[in-house]
């Protein structure tokens, strides 16, 4: 088995699972295109790409009786929950701090048409790699992640085997250094687990993953990284504990970052959690300049 690893020196900020994201809105809904700046489809011109599917938009006859089917199963849904529920049945809702938006910021490309390659021939966005598109790597049996260090930014691929999650086989697709990158938004319609990665050169991508937020963190700016010796005492008493506590490797350094409001991000990456279903999932706290640990509800955005 091959686990990617920074270079001497280079410091893993994030991992997690990503893939071109997919239409939500009525019209594009499971759909997604790959264009240059003036729209038109350009999958049949990405060097070394397979066949995939091809969509239209739906009509807006057709719009109208998807969201009828679609309000149809939502309403039968919540029929059978409440029954469910009053049959003494223990019944969870998910819950996530992204919970989206029923409001599009850019209709042109949520509604109309949902592209999540824009690029010009030669820029950055075409050179990403195919198997981002789950129209045509089998998710079943395949996962790519996004990993972020204070360098680069690199995508890979592994197998997925649902039944072993922690055997992580890892081929390096693609990447391109930190400084290639322009800007990261956040996209919230719908289901609130799209972002978009514009390059320097005017390409950009709109890619999916429930981590995004983590993601993000790190890809919007390079964060300047401190040690624990950079911490006033207190502070690194109370990172010292924490590692403890959590059973952290000698081999394992804290990535500590100080947020614009004064707080301190403490994220530790243990290797025992990395898996091909979440990527590298890390145990986190927030302090204050007293070293106290804050509570999830006083967190700021920024601390997010």
């Amino acid at each position: 088995m091959n686990v990617w690893q920074p270079e001497s020196g280079e410091t893993l900020l994030a991992r997690a699972p990503v893939t071109f994201a997919t239409g939500a809105a009525p019209q594009v809904r499971g759909m997604r295109w790959f264009r240059d700046t003036e729209r038109n489809d350009i999958q049949h011109e990405l060097q070394g790409w397979p066949e995939g599917p091809s969509f239209a938009p739906r009509s807006t006859g057709n719009t109208v009786a998807h969201r009828l089917l679609r309000g149809a199963a939502k309403v039968t849904g919540v029929t059978v929950m409440a029954a469910l529920g009053a049959a003494g049945g223990n019944i969870a809702t998910p819950s996530s701090a992204d919970s989206g938006s029923d409001t599009p910021s850019d209709p042109a490309n949520e509604v109309d048409d949902f592209p999540v390659m824009w690029a010009a021939p030669g820029t950055v966005g075409r050179t990403l790699p195919w198997r981002l598109d789950p129209g045509r790597s089998d998710q079943k049996y395949w996962r790519t992640h996004l990993i972020v260090t204070d360098r680069r930014v690199l995508v890979v691929e592994l197998p997925y085997d649902g039944k072993d999650m922690e055997a992580v086989d890892d081929e390096v697709l693609w990447q391109i250094p930190r400084t290639d990158i322009a800007d990261v938004e956040l996209k919230d319609f719908k289901d609130g687990s799209d972002f978009t990665i514009t390059f320097l050169d005017g390409s950009w991508c709109r890619l999916e993953s429930s981590s995004r937020r983590k993601l993000a963190r790190y890809l919007m700016r390079l964060p300047e990284l401190l040690s624990v010796a950079d911490l006033n005492q207190l502070q690194q008493k109370a990172v010292l504990d924490f590692a403890r506590e959590i059973r952290m490797p000698d081999s394992v350094t804290p990535v500590i970052t100080r947020n614009p409001c004064g707080h301190y991000n403490i994220d530790i990456l243990l290797p025992s959690r990395l898996s091909s279903a979440f990527g590298a999932s890390e145990e986190n706290i927030v302090l204050d300049e007293e070293g106290r640990d804050i509570d999830f509800k006083d967190y700021h955005p920024e601390d997010l």
